[in-house]
């Protein structure tokens, strides 16, 4: 009777784990000794010790596919050098009403002939903490060329250009520009090529394929300023056309950076998040 009671136990047990599988839309054949055991340090277990986006994230490319995403710090063309800790995979992942805030944007910007293209969007913490690293280390300048060719590095704290805590981290805030439709590809950057300053006239700085907005994406400098009365003419009309699309549709610009924008009111307006930009990150969202 004991042997009995011992093999009517497995069988319920085994007949609720192929229930609670089915739940799941798993199969059974999927379960085993050595796939239920992830070694400590692999490549699963990391990904399984990562923390997810909370509810209320998504990829952007769900909500509005059209928006074009070059995601620059998962690249080496960043003022670093290198790409960004915390950017495993070139997708931008918003909160779900700044999503929706920019699809509503891009739906006017398409019909007039324009769309938008992100350069950053949620950035993790470990992110920020990347850039307060590399601004501490006064001897790495690498890229002052074409991102801070007029700023002393050991003003970078002092003037803002980088703090301990990013508006980014909450998940409402992208950098972004325009792009005149047809948009041709962005060449890819090539580690080690000549820099040219960031307000370098549009011919001669990095080639971008957005408008012209009188400086690239990330420049340090003053010039910035999406007001800077020094910008003018079309340069001035791109950034206001800009500023004016995102206005209406619920996003405030930060005055020292053309590209900044943040959605109000912010879905976590106190929360700074670390979970890695990763499509696994919204799984299914």
């Amino acid at each position: 009777m004991t042997g009995m009671r011992t093999a009517l136990r497995a069988l319920a047990t085994a007949a609720a784990v192929t229930a609670l599988l089915a739940t799941a839309g798993l199969s059974p054949a999927f379960v085993s000794p050595a796939a239920a055991q992830v070694r400590p340090g692999s490549a699963s277990a990391d990904a399984r010790s990562e923390p997810k986006a909370p509810d209320g994230f998504v990829a952007l490319r769900s909500v509005d596919p059209t928006i074009i995403q070059e995601m620059r710090y998962t690249t080496a063309h960043t003022f670093l050098g290198e790409r960004v800790d915390g950017y495993r995979q070139p997708v931008c992942i918003l909160t779900r009403p700044a999503a929706r805030a920019l699809h509503l944007a891009q739906k006017r910007l398409l019909r007039q002939g324009y769309t938008l293209k992100v350069y950053d969007c949620y950035r993790p913490q470990r992110a920020v903490d990347h850039f307060v690293r590399w601004a501490k280390d006064l001897d790495d300048q690498s890229m002052k060329g074409e991102f801070y060719p007029l700023v002393d590095k050991s003003r970078l704290f002092e003037d803002g250009y980088i703090a301990e805590k990013s508006g980014h981290s909450r998940g409402s805030t992208v950098d972004l520009t325009l792009v005149r439709l047809p948009a041709l590809p962005t060449r890819p950057y090539r580690p080690g090529e000549r820099l040219t300053p960031c307000f370098a006239p549009k011919d001669e700085r990095f080639p971008d394929n957005s408008v012209d907005m009188g400086t690239g994406y990330d420049c340090f400098d003053t010039l910035s300023h999406t007001d800077d009365p020094r910008i003018q003419g079309v340069q001035r009309a791109n950034r206001q056309f800009l500023k004016r699309t995102l206005t209406e549709v619920g996003f405030v610009n930060l005055p020292e950076e053309w590209w900044h924008f943040t959605h109000k009111p912010e879905l976590f307006p106190d929360t700074y998040f670390d979970f890695p930009v990763d499509r696994r990150a919204v799984a299914g969202r």
